[in-house]
């Protein structure tokens, strides 16, 4: 089954992907846990924005869908040989 993502969409993916790398990155560096909260205000507020302009807040299952559209795509475009 393919997935039509909008280009509103596919960014509101695009930045809760950057959200929850950035969160892990923070999170997995003891050193950084403390900063936590600052080190992630700017992700959470692009993510934020971008879901509520593509519709998304509050949809968290057409989000995931399209989270795990998009990696499929890259994982896909790994594959291909040039």
């Amino acid at each position: 089954m393919t997935t039509t993502i909008s280009s509103r969409e596919r960014a509101a993916a695009q930045a809760y992907l950057r959200l929850l790398e950035s969160t892990r990155a923070v999170l997995s560096d003891p050193r950084l846990e403390p900063y936590a909260a600052a080190m992630l205000t700017h992700p959470m507020a692009e993510a934020d924005a971008a879901l509520r302009e593509a519709g998304l807040a509050g949809n968290e299952e057409r989000l995931l869908g399209l989270v795990a559209a998009l990696r499929d795509s890259a994982a896909a475009e790994r594959g291909r040989t040039v």
